[in-house]
């Protein structure tokens, strides 16, 4: 199991905060993104995969191709804009 963990509008536009599901082994965050839409729904797919956003693994910047394994915690963020 991993944790998933959404921030900002990501966690308001989805309507959850967190969840644990189970990802195959080996894994990166492309097959938890897969995963989540498959989980969830088209409408995941245009907030997660056509949007951009920023991810972490175990609270390190990620990209799409990063390694997650079972214990792992793994966050979708907004892009940050400033101003």
């Amino acid at each position: 199991m991993i944790k998933v963990v959404y921030f900002a509008s990501l966690r308001e536009r989805l309507g959850i905060a967190e969840e644990s599901i189970e990802v195959s082994q080996p894994a990166d965050v492309s097959a938890v993104l897969n995963q989540l839409v498959e989980l969830h729904g088209e409408q995941w797919q245009k907030i997660l995969v056509d949007t951009p956003i920023l991810m972490a693994v175990n609270q390190e910047m990620c990209d799409e191709k990063a390694a997650v394994a079972a214990g792992d915690e793994v966050a979708f963020f907004p892009p940050v804009t400033g101003g």
